[in-house]
């Protein structure tokens, strides 16, 4: 088994924009950014607010509460570039955008740490 899981169509996620899909008892964001899509974990580590919902430009999602900025690529977290939050591999098969869940990261942000 591959561990991809197809959340959307190509063209359901709007060019610069994200949308939150449930996947393996996670919220994940998957973006879409000129036809290239990135997922990482949904909800802002700060307070929790839904990064799906945030602006997404030049591959930098800011969180639509605070503006705690991540990239949509890795999970970086813009300000501080040794913490981030999880991202996951995303793949196109035919016009499915599939993506791969694994576990939760040990050394992500978690909001106690921050």
């Amino acid at each position: 088994m591959s561990g991809f899981t197809a959340v959307a169509k190509v063209g359901d996620i709007p060019d610069g924009q994200g949308v939150a899909y449930p996947l393996n008892g996670r919220m994940v964001a998957v973006f879409n950014e000129g036809g290239q899509y990135h997922a990482i974990d949904d909800f802002c580590p700060h307070m929790g607010a839904s990064l799906a919902g945030g602006a997404v430009q030049n591959g930098i999602v800011t969180c639509p509460w605070h503006a705690w900025r991540f990239s949509v690529c890795d999970g970086t977290w813009c300000d501080n570039p040794t913490m981030g939050i999880d991202s996951f591999e995303v793949r196109l098969e035919g016009d499915e955008i599939q993506v791969r869940v694994t576990q939760q990261s040990t050394d992500s942000v978690d909001g106690n740490d921050v």
